[in-house]
């Protein structure tokens, strides 16, 4: 019988090749239904990507839902079998919203599972798996391992209180030196390690070694060295890179993890680790590792390459006086292009010779564009960043644009606890984080504009915005009450472009630092 693989998309194509694999590799289908009982993700809703489930109510009255996941679903019907190992692999549709159009999406998944009494060489298959299933996709790949008990075990001998865990996890995800610095109380070199992106796994090894100084950290870094000795393929090892900025802050995963990006993807299109914790949450005395290749960036990474890519790093600037002024650094930093200080309607300006390019956008779309691919590194206020929360690296805080987001109201006001407070502005986020926070109940208003207005002609009761002087409060009988954030430019990077890029991207934020220290000096 004739079949013509031609008629196949790519993704059609990436998933019989991995399935293909995983049963090489002794792994069997599981096949499963759309639907699960809600109760089953809202009890675990820390391990999902996404919050948002889709919801219905069966002709039992069961209220059931489109599976945003298929690891749950696989845990709950493992079964603990003393000396045994379940290997399975999987084929399915996952319902989430979109991590970039922040939409409901239908997404195909592949991956594999491996459940029971594991030991160090089931761990490396599964590690060896992914390589291989990032192979499958392309050859220009990186796959970046870290250790979540390490990383863990390092933060309690600190002293990192687990008030503060969050946000050292947040800054660690993000590559913040600064921040963690400052939740560290200035440990630079503790803060310098834990955000780096290093040259290579061995470099790693020696300075993580620096600071896993007791037993238990320094037996998680070993298990962790060991497991990346474990990949014989020199080809892979090579594309292997350890970064502890992909360890969530959920308490599910126990010791390895891993990411794997394609060089074109803007996202990772491979995610997985060891997750003990989540299986005795969920009743089970088994261990268990896994992976999902997400297949549905496959279509845009076609396109991509059809189009051609080159080794320019694309920078997306803020229109305006701070858009000016950020220009201005790279300009000093060595990273200057003539044509836009031309008069002319160009949209797109590049310097071929340093392999730069830029463009304006709007302030807002800054970190849209970066999120998304379009830039490798852009420059975006802290109060985009903190409103919208883009999964994004933010490199660096560049010192420009300093302001801060502030709650304001009429002079005199006196908040009453026992009325819903009326908050207009129009960083919604921002605001709802600030009150819920207090447990203070409000009613936001959201504006595009004039905020001002809004308690002068009693529409609210005050308003969150940003503050720089503070003149045209004071000019409307208005004044700052307290303040929920300093604000300032930030470097940013898109995370897959910050993994093929990283040495350029290294050198222009090593440049741009360098001018934000002179100007602090004067």
């Amino acid at each position: 019988m004739y079949f013509d693989e031609s008629v196949l998309k790519s993704d059609e194509k990436v998933s019989l090749t991995l399935r293909s694999l995983y049963a090489k590799n002794g792994y069997t289908r599981f096949k499963m239904s759309k639907f699960e009982e809600y109760d089953l993700y809202s009890r675990n809703k820390d391990f999902l990507v996404s919050d948002g489930v889709i919801t219905f109510t069966d002709t039992n009255g069961k209220l059931l839902a489109l599976k945003p996941d298929v690891t749950l679903s696989i845990v709950k019907n493992s079964k603990d079998i003393k000396g045994q190992i379940q290997k399975v692999y999987y084929n399915e549709n996952v319902y989430r919203i979109s991590e970039t159009s922040r939409t409901y999406k239908e997404l195909m998944q592949t991956g594999l599972e491996c459940i029971g009494d594991l030991d160090d060489k089931d761990i490396a298959e599964v590690l060896r798996l992914a390589c291989e299933s990032l192979n499958v996709i392309s050859e220009n790949w990186s796959l970046n391992l870290s250790n979540a008990a390490l990383l863990s075990e390092i933060l309690k001998e600190i002293g990192v209180e687990d008030i503060k865990k969050h946000e050292a996890m947040k800054a660690i995800r993000q590559k913040n030196t600064d921040e963690l610095n400052r939740i560290l109380a200035g440990n630079e070199t503790l803060a310098k390690y834990l955000t780096a992106s290093f040259a290579s796994p061995k470099e790693a090894f020696e300075k993580i070694s620096k600071i896993a100084v007791k037993e238990s950290s320094k037996k998680e870094l070993i298990n962790l060295t060991e497991l990346y000795n474990s990949v014989s393929n020199p080809e892979f090892r090579q594309k292997i890179k350890f970064d502890f900025s992909i360890v969530e802050d959920d308490g599910y995963y126990s010791g390895a993890v891993f990411k794997g990006y394609i060089d074109g993807i803007e996202s990772p299109v491979l995610s997985g680790g060891r997750y003990d914790r989540l299986m005795k949450k969920m009743g089970k005395n088994s261990s268990a590792i896994g992976f999902a290749v997400y297949l549905d960036f496959l279509e845009r990474f076609e396109d991509k390459n059809a189009s051609g890519r080159d080794s320019f790093i694309s920078v997306a600037l803020p229109k305006g006086r701070l858009g000016e002024k950020v220009y201005g650094m790279f300009e000093a930093a060595g990273f200057d292009c003539s044509s836009i200080r031309e008069e002319n309607r160009k949209l797109i300006f590049e310097n071929k010779e340093k392999a730069v390019r830029f463009f304006w956008v709007k302030p807002s779309d800054v970190a849209i564009y970066v999120e998304r691919g379009a830039a490798d590194i852009g420059v975006a206020g802290k109060d985009i960043l903190e409103e919208y929360k883009p999964e994004v690296y933010e490199l660096l805080d560049l010192g420009v644009g300093q302001c801060r987001m502030a709650v304001a109201a009429k002079k005199g006001f006196k908040d009453d606890p026992a009325k819903t407070l009326r908050v207009a502005t129009k960083f919604s986020n921002i605001a709802h984080s600030w009150y819920a926070e207090q447990c203070r109940d409000i009613d936001i208003i959201h504006l595009n504009g004039s905020i001002e207005l809004a308690p002068i002609l009693n529409l609210s009761d005050v308003i969150v915005d940003i503050v720089e002087t503070g003149k045209t409060l004071l000019e409307n009988d208005l004044e700052p009450i307290e303040t929920i954030l300093p604000i300032s430019a930030r470097l940013i990077a898109n995370k897959s472009a910050f993994q093929f890029k990283k040495d350029k991207i290294e050198t222009i934020k090593n440049g741009l630092n360098k001018q934000t220290q002179a100007r602090n000096k004067i």
